[in-house]
């Protein structure tokens, strides 16, 4: 099993930053992908960021230059770095963990972007 609890969210008003933090533990071994998603009211979850084990990375087309995802060496904490924020950014983000084909979500960390 793996547990996934994420941590950083907040209110923040356009143009700010602010770095989601999710820490993994149980299983966390044979780890495939790790990444963020997002859900806002009325809306699909969708990928914002994901990271693979080989160091591969993808981001949504609308967080391109603005978020950047990274996990530590141990692959227990990964990190997504938001800056420039948008009001559309609005959502409640996910902690995503892929591991030998099974999905492990996190509770989700709210991020209001608003003056």
């Amino acid at each position: 099993q793996v547990q996934l609890v994420e941590s950083g969210g907040g209110l923040v008003q356009p143009g700010g930053s602010l770095r989601l933090s999710c820490a993994a533990s149980g299983s966390i071994f044979s780890i495939n992908a790790m990444g963020w998603y997002r859900q806002a009211p009325g809306k699909e979850r969708e990928l914002v960021a994901a990271i693979t084990s080989g160091g591969s990375t993808n981001y949504a087309d609308s967080v391109k230059g603005r978020f950047t995802i990274s996990v530590t060496n141990a692959w227990n904490t990964v990190f997504l770095q938001m800056n420039s924020l948008k009001p559309e950014d609005t959502a409640v983000y996910y902690c995503h963990l892929n591991r030998r084909g099974y999905d492990y979500w996190g509770q989700g960390t709210q991020v209001i972007v608003s003056s």
